[in-house]
């Protein structure tokens, strides 16, 4: 018989017997608030015709787009969150293409594949009656390898074929360069983007090896280049010999001509095991010992006991928290599941999730031409403005592992942005550009080629540096939530104090002894300005959670960030017909881009809100935007929540969830949008404001409902500071349920107002 585990899965519950311990006008009494997230599986009846029609899965490192072609054949792309080549792209690591014979589908059978998300799997079953042929895909949630399983009643062959495409050194030019941005210039010459050959290793009989390694970087001509040649000993490069690639092997598998794993004799089972490995080694046969050993301590573990792991992972991770809305908003409910899963299978590795595409970019058509997997729009660095989107919504929903690497990112480029501000500023601190290389310098297309500097030659971004914080404001929710005083003391107060100490010493006082912002910029929008509001506001968000902070802190700390709150100018507030609004900025010039920065003083910097106080001036604030749109980055979904607007949020988070890039068939493949395929801020935007919209925390208070449209039932379950959590139900327009743990934090739990 066909192996049972393979039928559909329906052990994932999120069930729960919980009690109303919150002293509100209700009863107490007992229930189940959890539900199956396997309602929101995705389910295909037919094969796809190409990658654009593939589904994603991961185990936050490892990545597949995995898809059925109507030859019946199983094709997937690899890729992994660490492979940058020689030019700071994220490369795949290669294509793989699963072939049995009979085949697995033929036109006229049957076919089922199906996204299982409790259980962290694909499964395909395909053929009629006794030819009938079960896969199952997954990459291990707790181990560095991916695994395929094929079945059937009666036996079969196997063939597994690697395909690589980069089998020979070209150049990047035109629309292909731009997945490399921060390399390209006018003379596409004068720096070629050079495109380097993978290696596929000989005479391995019982597996198929291959890897990419650089053996150039661009790191050292980008510091040259930058004015920062003098820190090249200082901090290592980063990308040279920078290695990656995998190892794939079976048993009862025997390597043909180092491509392809083909079955010795039929059978009616077997596995395929993928191997990836990035390491910067000395040389490549040091890498293949390295992968030799990875393969060694992978398989000493008995394989069910380790796939009875892997779904204990997934369940574990689904049951953290959840959103389910029933009756008119299904596609919310799915959509908020989906881009979880998109976020957990490519959020944990070394390096935080690519807001352009994560590590799930397919082939690309750009105009009339096709580009590999390796293309995404934008290139290889983290534009904040972006990469911060996808971790706001993580606070609320408990995923607090997936946002280590986006921390990481900032705490191992803290040293070389403080030497940097140094080079280039003569004073103490730290700031971080907004486009940003994972080691802390702008693109040189961004900075300018032979540029004089410091400052960058694109002005949309040349003094875009309130990033830093922005990251700062994300690590105190972080803290605030979990409580980790380490997490406090070794990264969240040295990237304060670098940021702060930055902005106290980079500006001049002014008469009153008040900083004056200027030169400045508003996000990419304001290029001349006096005083902008996301730098202000986003000082004072940050140095009053700081001086709040209980431990860690010195009284000298304490007593410099008092003098700097006070040294600030105030958020610049206009007043007309009586009514006071926050503008962009104290002055401001000329319209460059589509942002609303006065809104950063609703989100992220909560000075005017429904939880915070001064609900009119942010409401008038928001009445007056200019640009009124929830697509790609935009955040209007989630600063309508803060400011309690019902109506408008619940607008903004069905559109979002409801529309997916039409040339996809994954339905949480987002864009382009604004960058590209599949956008990671489309979706997350949406989770954020949907959490908002059931939950607020500002200090100790837990705002319930604060914006909830009363036709919208809804079960959930999810997390507030102080390691709460929060588990209620809403039927009918009323609080019918609800679980606060721990107990005690029951009193500091409130309802909106218009709830019951």
């Amino acid at each position: 018989m066909i192996d049972s585990q393979l039928a559909d899965n329906k052990t994932g519950k999120y069930a729960r017997h919980v009690a109303i311990v919150i002293g509100l006008s209700f009863a107490v009494s007992a229930f189940a608030a959890g539900r199956l997230v396997s309602e929101y599986d995705v389910v295909w009846e037919t094969p796809s015709d190409g990658s654009s029609g593939s589904m994603p899965i991961g185990n936050g490192d490892i990545g597949l787009n995995v898809w059925i072609n109507p030859a019946g054949e199983l094709v997937f792309y690899i890729s992994k969150t660490d492979s940058w080549s020689e030019n700071a792209r994220l490369l795949k690591l290669g294509l793989v293409r699963v072939k049995l014979s009979p085949a697995l589908w033929e036109q006229g059978t049957q076919f089922r594949q199906r996204l299982n998300l409790d259980a962290g799997q694909i499964e395909v079953v395909a053929g009629q009656g006794r030819q009938q042929k079960r896969l199952r895909v997954w990459v291990d949630a707790n181990r560095p390898v991916i695994l395929i399983e094929a079945q059937a009643e009666r036996v079969f062959d196997l063939e597994a074929k690697l395909e690589v495409w980069r089998t020979h050194q070209r150049q990047l030019k035109g629309a292909e360069a731009v997945s490399a941005r921060g390399l390209t210039r006018d003379d596409e010459n004068d720096y070629p983007i050079i495109v380097y050959p993978d290696t596929v290793v000989a005479n391995k009989d019982e597996q198929v090896v291959w890897y990419h390694r650089n053996a150039g970087s661009c790191y050292p001509v980008t510091l040259k280049n930058q004015h920062l040649g003098q820190l090249l000993d200082k901090h290592p490069d980063p990308l040279i010999d920078r290695t990656f690639g995998a190892c794939m092997k079976g048993e009862g598998l025997k390597a043909i001509d180092g491509t392809i794993l083909k079955s010795e004799k039929p059978g009616k089972r077997f596995v395929v095991a993928i191997y990836p490995l990035t390491a910067q080694t000395k040389t490549g046969n040091a890498w293949l010992e390295l992968l030799d050993k990875q393969v060694r301590q992978v398989d000493s573990q008995d394989f069910d006991a380790a796939k009875a792991q892997h779904g204990r992972w997934w369940r574990r991770f689904w049951d953290r928290s959840w959103i389910r809305i029933s009756g008119d908003a299904p596609a919310v409910s799915r959509g908020y599941a989906l881009q979880r899963w998109i976020n957990a299978c490519g959020g944990r590795g070394k390096y935080p999730i690519k807001f352009n595409g994560s590590i799930f970019t397919v082939d690309a058509e750009v105009g009339d031409e096709h580009f590999d997997g390796d293309y995404r729009r934008w290139g290889a660095m983290y534009w904040w403005q972006n990469t911060r989107l996808p971790y706001w919504s993580m606070l609320q929903a408990g995923d607090f592992d997936l946002m280590g690497p986006v921390f990481a990112m900032y705490g191992n480029a803290l040293g070389l942005c403080k030497d940097k501000t140094m080079a280039y500023y003569k004073h103490g601190g730290a700031f971080f550009p907004e486009t940003m290389y994972f080691w802390g310098t702008n693109g040189n297309c961004d900075y300018g080629w032979g540029h004089p500097g410091p400052e960058t030659i694109n002005q949309y971004i040349r003094r875009e540096w309130q990033g830093g914080i922005e990251i700062t404001a994300m690590m105190l929710d972080y803290y605030a939530m979990t409580q980790d005083e380490q997490f406090l003391s070794d990264t969240v107060l040295p990237i304060a104090e670098a940021v702060l100490t930055f902005y106290d010493e980079h500006w001049q006082r002014d008469a009153n002894g008040k900083i004056r912002f200027e030169p400045a910029q508003a996000l990419e929008t304001w290029w001349e300005c006096v005083n902008p509001t996301p730098e202000v506001a986003g000082l004072r968000h940050v140095i009053g959670r700081l001086l709040d902070l209980e431990k860690g802190v010195t009284g000298s700390q304490k007593a410099a960030w008092r003098k700097l709150l006070a040294d600030l100018p105030l958020v610049p507030v206009a007043e007309q017909d009586g009514k006071k609004f926050v503008l962009p900025a104290e002055k401001f010039d000329v319209l460059r881009n589509s942002e609303n920065p006065e809104l950063y003083a609703v989100f992220p910097y909560r000075l005017y809100g429904l939880a915070c106080g001064d609900l009119e001036i942010g409401l008038e604030t928001w009445r007056r935007r200019r640009v009124k749109e929830s697509v790609g980055w935009r955040q209007d979904s989630i600063q309508a929540a803060y400011l309690g607007l019902a109506d408008e949020a619940a607008k903004y988070v069905s559109g979002n969830f409801s529309t997916w890039h039409k040339g996809s068939r994954f339905p949480a493949f987002w864009g382009p949008n604004f960058d590209w395929v599949p956008d990671q801020d489309h979706g997350s935007v949406a989770m954020t404001a949907l959490q908002r919209m059931l939950l607020q925390c500002e200090g100790r208070e837990i705002l319930l409902l604060p914006a909830w449209p009363k036709e919208w039932d809804v079960d959930f379950k999810l997390h507030a500071g102080m390691n709460t959590t929060i588990e209620c139900v809403v039927r009918g327009g009323s609080v019918q349920r609800l679980q606060v743990r721990p107990a005690s934090r029951r009193r500091d739990v409130k309802l909106a107002p218009g709830w019951q």
